[in-house]
């Protein structure tokens, strides 16, 4: 498994990012925070690939 197919869970993404999950989930509902991949158990997760194309975006906007 690469880098970019690492699935990191909801919990770990926030921290890196530095938010709440309520953050989070406002970031969200505004289309600004990485997409998130449900798993059949129902935990969330985000690709690597994925949160890294989020960071970059943001160097972008700045």
């Amino acid at each position: 498994m690469t880098r970019t197919d690492v699935k990191i869970p909801l919990k770990d993404v926030l921290k890196e990012m530095g938010v709440s999950r309520a953050a989070f989930y406002r970031m969200r509902a505004r289309g600004q925070a990485p997409k998130l991949i449900k798993l059949p158990n129902g935990h969330l997760r985000v690709s690597r690939a994925e949160l890294d194309h989020w960071w970059d975006g943001l160097e972008e906007t700045a």
